[in-house]
């Protein structure tokens, strides 16, 4: 088992229409949850690590953690930063044992995030550390990222393919509907599957990612807002259509808010039905429970990566 970079795995997902599942991690419970439920599907991992998770758990230890994870099932896992902001941060993760990292210069013109993941590119590569990078801005809140309905923009395939030949960027973050957080439509759920045709068409080999793909699952919304909970009118991607999406391209998957509720639901309900008990040891076990369950879904039916390790 070992760190390993995600070139071989995007490389088996481009020709076989699965997806990888790309899991934010901020502790040890939902480390141990995606690990076991990848270990118990044979599926590829990636582990990623966002800018709200090292200022709440501190890098170190979140390192480690994947660490342990690695040599507690013996899995192969890519360690990847999560939306990284600017040169230095992609250049301290890498310094520091990350195999994949972001950079999302989304927010510049697109010339300047060129010249940026340019940079962090030729950096990486010298160390062999693949990277992301995000054309295209998507709406809604993750961590410190804030972008609303009117400043986000859908991917344009000719700049797409622009970008990967200037850049020699590993995979590509598109934004073709969804969105960060777990209020990612107002009406019906959409994705543009004509704009991801044509990105993919016109960039065949490049395994594009998509971000905001948590499904916000009732059952977890229902759950949680049943034991104390007020997450009204939350809405996420239908799960088919993240299936469909992995037939264009789309090799990464990334699934952080479906984790906390998940995660969240259950220890309302434990706490709600056992109001004297106050080890978190009770708690944060079931809690552990429901990530495994709701990581293995995901695997299995969704991504459709099982048993492609």
């Amino acid at each position: 088992m070992a760190l390993i970079t995600s070139k071989e795995m995007f490389s088996k997902a481009l020709k076989s229409d699965f997806a990888v599942g790309a899991f934010n991690v901020n502790n040890m419970e939902i480390i141990q949850g995606i690990a076991d439920a990848a270990k118990a599907e044979n599926a590829p991992l990636i582990l990623q690590v966002s800018a709200g998770a090292r200022k709440y758990a501190r890098q170190a230890y979140l390192t480690k953690l994947v660490e342990a994870a690695m040599i507690d099932t013996e899995l192969d896992i890519v360690l990847h930063l999560d939306h990284g902001e600017d040169f230095e941060i992609c250049k301290q993760c890498i310094d520091n044992g990350f195999t994949s990292v972001m950079i999302d210069g989304s927010k510049y013109p697109l010339e300047e995030n060129i010249a940026l993941t340019k940079k962090v590119v030729e950096y990486a590569h010298a160390h062999g550390v693949v990277v992301e990078a995000e054309l295209g801005k998507l709406a809604g809140v993750e961590d410190d990222i804030k972008v609303d309905a009117k400043s986000a923009t859908y991917t344009d395939p000719e700049e797409a393919a622009y970008f990967v030949e200037k850049t020699g960027v590993d995979s590509l973050a598109i934004a073709i509907g969804t969105s960060h957080g777990a209020y990612k439509f107002k009406g019906e759920p959409s994705l543009d599957f004509e704009r991801l045709k044509k990105i993919h068409e016109l960039i065949p080999n490049t395994p594009l990612v998509l971000h905001g793909a948590s499904t916000v699952l009732p059952e977890f919304v229902n759950k949680a807002n049943q034991f104390g909970g007020d997450i009204p009118g939350a809405k996420g991607v239908p799960e088919e259509m993240i299936t469909e999406a992995a037939k264009y391209g789309i090799c990464k998957v990334n699934i952080d808010t479906d984790l906390r509720l998940a995660m969240t639901a259950e220890i309302r309900k434990f706490i709600s039905e056992n109001p004297a008990e106050f080890d978190p040891r009770k708690y944060l076990s079931p809690a552990r429970d429901a990530i495994f369950q709701m990581v293995q879904h995901k695997i299995k039916n969704v991504l459709k990566a099982s048993n492609q390790r």
